[in-house]
């Protein structure tokens, strides 16, 4: 069959179904980039669900929800950048009815955000590996413990000494006692041979006298304990705040990527978008 004997609507129909990659992948990197600013500007003024520094512990819960809120703002402007680009960057092929061209564009912007959030978890996992690559090869495989970055302070404060012989290691203890003050965090508690244990140590370590020695491990316990809750407070709002900011970055991009193509098209805007503009017009003209 000849190109002269297709007609144009039937080539219509089909050719708009395939994705068309470049602008997908444009949109993605746009999406990426922008959230990656954004993040950062957050992390700059403090607008962090999760951090490595010490103040972590000073957090209310309020900062924490802020933070969460700003997450899901961030995302759904940045993957709303990256669908617009990707509808409006998109190659209409053919004409097409209103309703087909906007769900190849929809389509365009589902493509634009589940790449961006790939690249995006790509890039985390990939920092993420450096840095305990890094703090692992610094701290030596005897000090490699879970309870080290969330305790660190309390085991300080636990094997805190006036004087100690110089160039003594105490990695393995460190990383013993870590893992039983993570135990307070379980529904019984630390047990009593685990707190009798680590009187002994703190005082065989520190010189301290007994009673001493269990003043500040009964502190260290309270501390620790609260430090866990903080931290899994933390870790609840961040992994809903993810996954809210992930949902509604699909709806953003749709939606952008839409728009942008009805923008490609010169077609009329969207109900909603038509009177947000008209909003815009309206407070420019009352503005001297």
């Amino acid at each position: 069959m000849s190109m002269e004997n297709i007609s144009p609507g039937t080539r219509s129909d089909v050719a708009p179904r395939f994705l068309q990659w470049s602008p997908i992948v444009l949109g993605a990197l746009a999406a990426t980039a922008l959230s990656s600013v954004l993040l950062t500007f957050a992390v700059t003024i403090g607008l962090g669900v999760t951090s490595t520094a010490p103040t972590w512990r000073d957090t209310s819960t309020a900062l924490a929800i802020l933070s969460g809120l700003y997450l899901i703002i961030q995302a759904v402007l940045s993957f709303g950048v990256g669908g617009y680009i990707a509808g409006h960057t998109r190659t209409p092929i053919g004409t097409d009815a209103v309703g087909e061209t906007e769900h190849v564009d929809g389509a365009h912007g589902l493509g634009t955000w589940a790449l961006a959030v790939v690249m995006g978890a790509l890039l985390v996992t990939w920092i993420g590996a450096a840095t305990v690559s890094r703090t692992s090869s610094a701290r030596g495989a005897a000090q490699a413990s879970a309870a080290e970055p969330l305790l660190s302070y309390e085991l300080d404060r636990l094997f805190r000494a006036g004087r100690r012989a110089p160039n003594v290691d105490l990695s393995a203890e460190r990383a013993e006692a870590g893992r039983i003050l993570l135990t307070t965090s379980s529904h019984s508690g630390m047990s009593a041979d685990d707190r009798t244990y680590l009187v002994q140590q703190v005082g065989a370590l520190t010189g301290l006298a007994a009673a001493d020695a269990e003043r500040r491990v009964d502190g260290v316990i309270a501390s620790a304990t609260t430090a866990i809750a903080r931290s899994r407070r933390s870790t609840v709002i961040l992994a809903f705040s993810v996954a809210t900011a992930i949902l509604l970055g699909a709806v953003a991009a749709w939606a952008a990527a839409c728009a942008g193509g009805r923008h490609r098209d010169g077609a009329p805007l969207p109900e909603w978008m038509d009177r947000s503009n008209a909003l815009g017009r309206r407070r420019a003209t009352v503005l001297p």
